[in-house]
């Protein structure tokens, strides 16, 4: 479609069309032949002055009537173009940034939101401050092994009503198969247990404590703190390596502590315990949180509560070393991301490499 212009100072006719490579000016036959060679756009119409883009080399020339006529290439944002005809190294358009957006998948957080989060990381270092204090009573001769067993007992019933109670749906073909993996469990723990009291006999003391800590270590800073590391039936994701890593420094570490009490039924208890607490109380803390989170935050007071009443009459060290990291992450942690956020900037554009809208494990 041909559309027309006049000019007040110029009366001879402009003809163009749109998005077409032709441009049409009278009595000029060499600018139309020179003109046909590439696409051209209209710009910009002044009375002296007529300034054209074009996609071939910038080139200039006079009309008949001493007009002179300029054209340039338009520039384009390409990625290994090297240098454009026309333009400077360093040139950017106007167009160069307009797809750019800041801060557009920032999260702004809540400090209140933020704090009740981090109950979860405070109730697992809790629940690792309890199996070291009933380690360090039951190497002190303080707690029995007839004690442990009803201790073993009792969590065990606890964790399965706990477990049956969450689970959806509930039927009697899992509760057995429960029951049969717990048997199998126990009875492998109960036949392995005079291996375990003889491991570590030709090993010195304070390299199996030096040894049990560093381990202990490892277990909480490698610790999957969003779930699980063993899954509840029907669920569709892996553990993590670095879980797998957590759970195994956690049973060696059991394994090292039991190896130095003085009966093989106090290593049978002892292993019994840690890794019911190891194993299980990760999953049953889940399951909670999942389907109650009121009864989470009642759960997880409640053990901090006496998590730190019994460090205190254990060793007033041992309460300073839970107190310290409990504040430091349910309060300092918090705050401090929230004033940090305030300095987080982040950019997107089509630069941004592509990323996976589906899980490559399914």
């Amino acid at each position: 479609m041909f559309r027309r212009f006049y000019s007040s100072r110029r009366p001879a006719p402009l003809f163009y069309r749109t998005g077409a490579v032709e441009e049409l000016i009278p009595n000029n036959a060499s600018l139309r032949s020179k003109l046909w060679s590439g696409p051209v756009t209209l710009n910009f119409w002044h009375s002296s002055e007529l300034l054209l883009q074009s996609k071939t080399s910038p080139f200039a020339m006079n009309t008949e009537n001493g007009n002179r006529i300029r054209f340039q290439p338009k520039w384009r944002k390409v990625a290994y173009g090297g240098r454009q005809p026309g333009y400077e190294d360093n040139y950017t358009d106007d167009s160069f940034l307009e797809e750019m957006v800041m801060n557009a998948s920032v999260v702004k957080r809540d400090l209140l939101k933020v704090m009740v989060d981090s109950v979860s990381i405070s109730q697992y270092l809790c629940v690792v401050a309890l199996v070291v204090s009933t380690w360090t009573l039951t190497l002190n001769l303080v707690i029995d092994e007839a004690t442990l067993l009803k201790l073993d007992v009792g969590l065990l019933l606890v964790g399965f009503s706990v477990l049956l109670l969450t689970t959806c749906p509930f039927s009697v073909q899992l509760l057995s198969k429960y029951v049969l993996n717990i048997s199998f469990f126990i009875s492998g723990l109960y036949v392995l247990a005079p291996v375990y009291h003889t491991l570590t006999r030709s090993i010195s003391s304070d390299s199996i404590w030096a040894l049990a800590v560093s381990l202990l270590l490892v277990h909480l800073f490698l610790h999957d703190y969003s779930g699980s590391t063993i899954r509840p039936p029907g669920a569709l994701n892996n553990p993590k390596l670095t879980s797998n890593i957590s759970l195994n420094a956690s049973i060696v570490a059991s394994v090292l502590v039991a190896s130095r009490l003085p009966s093989r039924l106090h290593v049978f208890a002892i292993m019994l315990f840690s890794l019911q607490v190891f194993l299980f109380a990760p999953l049953i803390t889940f399951c909670i949180k999942k389907n109650h989170f009121r009864l989470h935050l009642l759960f997880s007071f409640s053990l901090m509560a006496v998590t730190l009443g019994v460090t205190y009459q254990l060793h007033r060290m041992f309460f300073i070393l839970l107190l310290v990291p409990l504040i430091f992450i349910s309060i300092v942690c918090p705050y401090w991301l929230i004033r940090i956020q305030e300095y987080k900037f982040e950019i997107n554009g089509p630069w941004d490499e592509a990323k996976l809208c589906f899980d490559i494990t399914e």
